[in-house]
């Protein structure tokens, strides 16, 4: 008898060994070969090995690709990130590493309007409110070429592009809305 492949894909390997690591402590015993199929499909999110079995070929039947898996947040880029944000959440330094400064720059998005075509002086005031360092030029600046934003060729008008954002940009403003403020 032919044994169908089935292929394996955990959309967090952490939360997988969490899973595995307390199913194991749960059984109190070393698992079974049936036991760690179980252990191992509940970490890729379906009830057990019967749930996952079912769903991939269901969806060879189906001709369908396999369900995206969603993109996990960095959080350990969100840490580094939220460094650069004083207690109100305003960007303190414009950081070195470029990684960073995207990051920085969807922080900065995220205070735009949707849909408001505003002034430079506008968007310079909206963007001096969110930073420190005093230098809202490179943010304008960057924030265009990254396109996040768009400008008029005269530079006299700015509007937001509205762009799905990367899965940290939730994550660091939950973080910094989480803040104490001081009095």
């Amino acid at each position: 008898m032919s044994r169908t492949l089935l292929a394996f894909e955990a959309p967090d390997i952490s939360a997988l060994a969490r899973t595995l690591h307390k199913g194991i402590a749960e059984l109190g015993h070393a698992p079974g070969h049936v036991e760690l199929l179980n252990l191992l499909a509940r970490g890729a999110g379906f009830r057990n090995f019967q749930h996952l079995r079912a769903d991939a070929q269901a969806r060879q039947r189906l001709d369908a690709p396999p369900p995206p898996a969603a993109p996990l947040a960095d959080h350990a880029r969100c840490e580094k990130a939220a460094r650069l944000f004083d207690a109100e959440g305003r960007l303190i330094r414009w950081p070195k590493k470029r990684n960073l400064q995207i990051l920085c720059l969807w922080v900065m998005w995220s205070h735009l309007p949707a849909g408001i075509v505003s002034t430079e002086r506008e968007v310079n005031e909206r963007l001096n409110d969110w930073h420190l360092f005093g230098d809202h030029a490179i943010l304008r600046r960057e924030m265009v070429e990254f396109g996040l934003m768009r400008r008029t060729r005269d530079g006299r008008e700015y509007a937001r592009i509205e762009r799905e954002p990367p899965p940290e940009l939730s994550v660091l403003l939950a973080r910094l809305r989480g803040r104490p403020h001081s009095s």
